[in-house]
């Protein structure tokens, strides 16, 4: 007791750790890195005890690449799918068949919907049209011919919930597999979604049977888990996997499993399991907290990985495949092709195709071997922190160096051993980082006692900012510090959108290097432009890349700025156009959108990733805007309070336009160059040309065709001309119409 009075200072400050680390296992206070941790080992673990062996009993059918370039892009008809499930049932003989692709919208691409409207339209006299589309239905209606092909087979379909504040939903869901009232009153805590995306009604009631697929997605981006039943206003509904298991087993009842622990309250929240009953006899499927379960990955994804055989579905639709040959087997159709998006950050690979978490489930679920986190985890933590910290706190102010060393390892060996057994003998993934990260914690406060570290001074603003801005702007900000603040504010800003025109034909046509060689020669021209006119690079999405000006630098002339760089990057691409054009290469060509606006800007995100980055309405006006260069035959489109801030540049009005979401028009303008830059032809065309927009909105149309007329005797031709051609011509049609602004209505994207 004398030896523990002379050191309770150093007690206390062992202590310290074991407090903290106690406060994060109850959840009072949430420390990120130990959870991270935690996902790490668990990761590790996983990684370290997959069977990395083939499931012969489950395959894939993957739209990869190769179905993509043989049958086209997706979606395909749904004739040819029709077509692949008689080839899997008839002559293949499976045993069940899943679909982790939803099919939420009709097929019209057979063109059956516009020949009848044809028929009752246009051609409604036609003698024989109609008898002969009603003769064509059975051939060109895609979607009764895959209905029919799901009709009276195991088959089961996939959708997936949404959450947002609307709520949406589309399609047919499956019925669920439990009510309210199996729940007993109890107030279980379910994954839960207000909204779903689900398949046709003609589908869905060929295949009633349909699963979710959603994953769960932790915080630092990973999939580790998936829902195994997820609740949807009071009704609960099965995973994919669990309703193609279901369907394999005969179909059990889904019955809730409480604990059967008499000392837990009524109210508690927790489900143990999920019990499949069929009859006499029953199945429990063990969960965790939000009856969620953790995926039992049997190794790498993908083809490569061998652990589960892929087909593609290429060869399935052309029959290239022996007859029976998958005989038995447990089919999932998914896709390994990245621009289909189905692509997972897991702990076993960061493009893991979606698909196969399904099928772990599956392989899991057969051989009853589902790694789980229980409810009791919690206890199970705080019972090792409490022994460990208490041991460590009395015996290390106690002993010499060497042996604090010795006994802290082997506590901690300990406590990795006790884990290590507990998931391989009972598959009970159960959290160890707390502990793990205490001792260490406790051996390094108590080895230095009596020394005082001082906190690391503030990282510098370079520091802070080099990620988001460009390093040439940071030089700037070093100067006065104190100026410049990462927290979210209100300013007037320009943002761009600049897409990539004709990626996707290159895409069809490239090998994946050669493609990601030319995307990032592209980028890094157009960004050295931007860098060089004090624009911020805000992200890069896809072959579209999104900056904007005057932040965090404060940037007067932001709008001329954006618009000189937006030019600049115009003529840059036609140089690669040149260049492509002496290699015999695809020509390129890019959507810019530029708009000036309060936006909201600074550092976004979340906890696991942030970036300096600007939202706002007049940032998704930019976007609209570069979608609307296409429709107008120009690369650039500028709105109108960009131009009246970029004076010295000479104009072209485009048109005055209501984009989707907004309900005021705004105008559009296109720079032709500098001002003063212009010859005396192009500033008679662009005289002209006001003069034919006036003409145009007070629907003028015989003032209209003059002042075209005149635009063709300067030898102008633009498609923005004929684009306005085809407009006066229709418009003539109708009646004056006092009410028209002229301006054009988008309703798309």
């Amino acid at each position: 007791m004398g030896l523990l009075a002379r050191h309770w200072s150093r007690i206390a400050i062992t202590l310290v750790p074991l407090a903290f680390a106690l406060m994060h296992a109850i959840g009072v206070l949430n420390i990120g890195v130990l959870q991270r941790l935690d996902d790490i080992i668990y990761d590790a673990r996983l990684r370290a005890t997959m069977p990395r062996t083939l499931d012969d009993r489950i395959v894939i059918v993957d739209i990869d690449e190769k179905s993509l370039a043989e049958i086209g892009r997706w979606p395909w008809g749904r004739n040819r799918l029709a077509e692949m499930v008689d080839e899997l049932f008839d002559r293949q003989k499976i045993e069940i068949l899943g679909f982790d692709v939803v099919f939420a919208e009709a097929d019209e691409s057979s063109g059956l919907k516009r020949l009848r409207q044809l028929a009752q339209g246009e051609l409604k006299d036609q003698p024989g049209f109609a008898e002969r589309i009603a003769q064509l239905q059975s051939s060109l209606d895609y979607d009764a011919a895959f209905a029919k092909a799901l009709k009276d087979r195991p088959i089961v379909l996939g959708y997936y919930f949404t959450s947002d504040r609307e709520g949406r939903t589309s399609g047919a869901l499956p019925r669920p597999v439990m009510g309210q009232e199996a729940m007993h009153g109890r107030p279980i805590k379910f994954t839960s979604w207000n909204g779903f995306g689900s398949n046709i009604e003609l589908l869905a009631r060929a295949a009633p049977v349909a699963g979710f697929f959603n994953p769960m997605v932790d915080g630092d981006g990973v999939v580790r888990a998936v829902p195994l039943v997820a609740e949807h206003k009071g009704q609960y509904y099965e995973s994919l996997a669990l309703a193609m298991f279901r369907m394999l087993v005969g179909s059990p009842a889904v019955e809730p499993g409480f604990p059967t622990e008499s000392y837990l309250p009524r109210h508690y929240q927790g489900l143990d399991h999920i019990r499949l009953k069929l009859g006499e006899r029953s199945r429990a499927v063990p969960v965790a907290e939000g009856v969620i379960t953790l995926v039992p990955f049997r190794g790498g994804g993908g083809p490569a990985a061998s652990s589960y055989k892929y087909v593609s579905a290429a060869d399935l639709i052309g029959k290239k495949l022996p007859a029976e040959s998958l005989k038995g087997k447990i089919i999932l159709v998914g896709t390994t092709a990245p621009g289909l998006q189905d692509l997972r950050v897991t702990p076993v690979g960061e493009t893991y195709p979606g698909v196969e978490t399904h099928a772990n489930l599956i392989s899991g679920l057969l051989d009853n071997k589902i790694p789980v986190k229980p409810d009791y985890a919690l206890g199970y933590d705080l019972v090792i922190l409490v022994l460990a910290g208490l041991l460590l706190a009395f015996a290390l102010p106690l002993i010499s160096a060497t042996r604090a060393v010795l006994l802290s390892v082997l506590v901690g060996a300990a406590i990795f051993a006790l884990n290590f057994y507990l998931y391989m003998a009972h598959m009970l993934a159960l959290p160890m980082a707390a502990a793990l990260a205490m001792v260490g914690t406790a051996f390094a406060l108590n080895m230095s006692y009596g020394y005082f570290v001082e906190s690391r001074s503030k990282r510098e603003l370079a520091n802070l900012f080099g990620t988001y801005v460009p390093p040439e702007l940071v030089d700037e900000m070093v100067k006065d510090p104190d100026s410049y603040s990462m927290k979210a504010t209100n300013k007037e800003l320009t943002v761009m959108f600049c897409d990539m025109r004709g990626f996707t034909k290159m895409s069809e046509r490239m090998e994946p290097t050669q493609l990601q060689e030319l995307l990032n020669a592209v980028f890094s021209r157009l960004t050295d432009i931007i860098r060089a006119n004090r624009g911020t690079i805000d992200k890069y999405m896809g072959d579209c890349v999104m900056a904007f000006w005057g932040a965090p630098v404060e940037t007067p002339k932001h709008a001329e700025l954006a618009v000189k760089a937006a030019i600049e990057m115009s003529l840059a691409v036609r140089q690669i156009n040149a260049e492509h054009r002496a290699k015999e290469m695809l020509e390129i060509g890019v959507g810019v959108g530029l708009n000036t606006g309060t936006m909201c800007v600074g550092d976004m995100g979340s906890d696991i990733r942030r970036s300096y980055t600007v939202i706002g309405d007049a940032v998704n006006l930019g976007s609209r805007l570069e979608g609307l260069s296409k429709a107008y035959g120009v690369d650039i489109v500028v709105s109108e309070s960009t131009r009246k801030l970029a004076p010295d540049f000479t104009w072209q009005e485009l048109d005055r336009v209501r984009v989707k979401g907004k309900e005021q028009a705004v105008g559009i303008f296109y720079p032709v160059a500098v001002a003063g830059a212009v010859d005396k032809n192009v500033a008679d065309e662009l005289r002209i040309w006001g003069a034919f927009l006036k003409a145009y909105r007070t629907q003028d149309w015989d003032q209209c065709d003059l002042q075209m007329l005149n635009l063709q005797r300067l030898g102008a031709q633009k498609y923005l001309y004929e684009l306005y051609s085809e407009r006066v011509a229709s418009m003539r049609l109708l009646p004056f119409d006092p009410s028209w602004d002229g301006a054009t209505n988008f309703e798309t994207k």
